[in-house]
């Protein structure tokens, strides 16, 4: 019931914040992307296709938005901004001379009736795995929220490999074109053969939803496979920290069942020799889906050969109770306390541990924080910087060396 009036709430704000600002979508061209996993890269991709196609775009993304070619924040832990703010940067976008908008759009965001207003022209679905349950209660919600933004678009761009697909594309009225890697599909590697920069079979799917999103609205084959191939990738999006080690070191976004699972088997493909090691290092949000924190120790048991268990972002929750819980799925699977992982709730202790285990040829990641600029304790934001952090560990390992 509470939720219900947030809602509504929401849809005053943005009803209000539409007028006040002259309703700025209907100025633009605007593409929506959601999905549990991928959706940043895949905004990001659809971002440097157009933008290499001459067009005048913008984007507004989990990373950042970018308005005329300056950069700014969307908010601590937040992807789609509130309607007002969301509203407000429409109205700069259109100030700046954009004519396309790339809007990465959440689950929450559609729900409570944050993007109201907003006219789409394209949305992209990337796939629908298990997150947000504590908010949505069920699967079926939560891939209905998801839907909302398919309902509102003239073409919807749907995975045909991802297991919600038969679902998604009878709870949409538009247009739909299909991508896929392993099946026949409207969109596959062989009308687009681009080669990208960036690892992991989920990225190709990504970078097919771009190019499907891309062709629709009018970019040619070339140049669409240009871009992809000149991709650089995502910040903290399986992003690799070199201070010139023996091992390898990655900071990635990954904080679902899915994610962890697609990231960790790219990892394991990445290893040197039959010895080396994946050391991983992830925790789970506080006060958010408690039910895939045993599934993610399932996940890790399996693709990890060694896990670090550590705060993310605990908010009122124990760091203690939410490791707990990731372990019940390692030790589910066989795994051993201080032997196939490990507890360090001070999750800067738990990086320079992790660094610290790492054998020549080894690979280390870090998931979950990536680009975020603070964590959750209470109700207060404390700074933090991951990169940062991971780079003194390596440094501290290395000083402690000579």
């Amino acid at each position: 019931m509470w939720q219900k009036i947030k809602n509504v709430y929401h849809l005053l704000r943005a009803y209000a914040a539409c007028i006040y600002f002259g309703f700025p979508s209907k100025k633009l061209t605007v593409i929506g992307v959601t999905g549990t996993d991928g959706k940043t890269t895949t905004s990001h991709m659809i971002y440097e296709i157009l933008k290499l196609a001459g067009k005048n775009v913008s984007l507004i993304s989990s990373i950042h938005a970018l308005v005329g070619g300056k950069t700014f924040d969307t908010g601590f832990h937040r992807t789609t901004p509130d309607p007002v703010a969301l509203q407000s940067f429409l109205a700069k976008i259109v100030d700046s001379g954009s004519n396309y908008l790339v809007l990465e759009v959440t689950s929450h965001s559609l729900d409570q009736n944050r993007v109201f207003g907003i006219n789409f022209e394209v949305a992209v679905l990337t796939n629908v795995t298990h997150e947000h349950l504590d908010y949505h209660r069920s699967f079926e919600n939560y891939l209905r929220s998801k839907a909302k933004l398919l309902r509102k678009a003239k073409i919807s761009i749907l995975n045909a490999d991802d297991a919600s697909y038969d679902k998604a594309k009878k709870l949409t009225g538009s247009k739909i074109v299909t991508y896929s890697i392993a099946k026949n599909a409207d969109v596959t590697l062989k009308e687009f053969p681009f080669k990208l920069k960036i690892s992991g079979d989920y990225n190709i799917s990504n970078g097919l939803a771009a190019a499907s999103c891309a062709s629709q609205i009018g970019v040619n084959k070339k140049t669409i496979i240009k871009a992809l191939n000149n991709f650089k990738g995502v910040k903290g999006r399986m992003e690799e920290i070199d201070e010139g080690q023996d091992f390898k070191v990655f900071i990635d976004f990954a904080h679902t069942p899915n994610g962890l699972k697609q990231a960790l088997k790219t990892l394991n493909s990445k290893l040197q020799t039959p010895n080396s090691k994946v050391i991983a290092v992830f925790g789970a949000a506080g006060e958010r889906d408690r039910l895939k924190r045993p599934k993610m120790g399932e996940v890790a048991a399996m693709y990890a050969d060694i896990c670090v268990l550590t705060a993310e972002d605990p908010r009122n929750e124990k760091v203690e109770d939410i490791c707990e819980q990731i372990a019940q799925g390692l030790i589910k699977s066989g795994k051993m306390e201080s032997k196939d992982f490990y507890k360090i709730y001070d999750r800067e202790k738990a990086i320079e541990f992790a660094v610290k285990l790492a054998k020549p040829h080894d690979i280390v990641v870090c998931f979950g924080k990536s680009h975020e600029k603070s964590m959750c304790f209470g109700k207060k934001e404390y700074p933090w910087d991951e990169f940062k952090t991971v780079e003194r560990a390596i440094k501290k390992k290395a000083n402690e060396k000579e």
